[in-house]
C-alpha cells in the first residue's frame, strides 16, 4: 500500500513539473527589446506566440535595453533574471563594439554572464548579430548559439538597422528549434 502511494505521489510531482509554465527571459540590448517596433513586434512576444502556437506553456519575459553593453547587463543581471528563470537567451556585444570596448573584454564579459547562468542551473542560448559571431564563446561555455542574419531592405524598421516586425517572425523561425531544444532539457 505505501509502496503505491509513493509511486502515485512521484507521478504527481513529475506531472506538476512538466506542467509549471517555463519561465525564459530574453537578455540584451535594443535588438532584444525591439527599437523601434511595438512591443508585440518584438522578437519576445513573438516568440512566445510561436511558443504557444506549437502548445508550449511557456512565459517570455523582454529584458532588453536600448543601448545595453555587456557591462550594463552584468550590472543589472540579478534584477533581469528572477528567481525561477528557467531559461535566458542572451543577445549583447553590439553595443561594446560600437563604444570601442576590446571584443576580448566583451567577451570575457559575456562567459561572465554565462557562468553565472550556469551557477544557477538555467539553460543558456547565445544569440550574434549580425556580422558579430560569438559561437566561440557560446563553444568554451558549453551553450546553445543563434546567429541572426537578415539582408538591409524590407526586414528593417525606420533606421535601417534594427529588424521590424518581419524580420523579427523570420530569426523567430530561425531560432524556434535552439529554443525548443532547451524547452527539452528543462522538461
Amino acid at each position: 500500500m505505501w509502496r503505491w502511494l509513493l509511486v502515485a505521489a512521484a507521478l504527481l510531482a513529475a506531472s506538476a513539473a512538466q506542467a509549471r509554465t517555463v519561465q525564459i527571459v530574453a537578455f540584451g540590448d535594443s535588438a532584444t527589446a525591439g527599437y523601434l517596433v511595438p512591443h508585440k513586434d518584438a522578437y519576445p512576444a513573438q516568440l512566445q506566440a510561436a511558443l504557444g502556437a506549437k502548445g508550449h506553456d511557456v512565459e517570455v519575459r523582454n529584458e532588453g535595453v536600448n543601448g545595453e553593453t555587456t557591462l550594463g547587463a552584468l550590472r543589472r543581471f540579478d534584477a533581469a533574471i528572477a528567481p525561477g528563470t528557467d531559461i535566458v537567451l542572451i543577445e549583447l556585444g553590439t553595443n561594446d563594439l560600437r563604444m570601442h570596448v576590446p571584443r576580448r573584454t566583451m567577451e570575457e564579459r559575456l562567459a561572465e554572464i554565462i557562468r553565472s547562468l550556469h551557477a544557477r542551473h538555467i539553460q543558456v542560448l547565445v544569440i550574434g548579430l549580425g556580422s558579430l559571431d560569438l559561437s566561440a564563446v557560446a563553444s568554451a561555455n558549453n551553450v546553445a548559439y543563434q546567429q541572426w542574419k537578415l539582408p538591409p531592405g524590407k526586414y528593417r524598421a525606420g533606421d535601417g538597422a534594427h529588424f521590424n516586425a518581419q524580420g523579427y517572425a523570420i530569426v523567430v523561425k530561425q531560432t524556434l528549434p535552439a529554443v525548443e531544444a532547451l524547452i527539452a532539457r528543462v522538461r
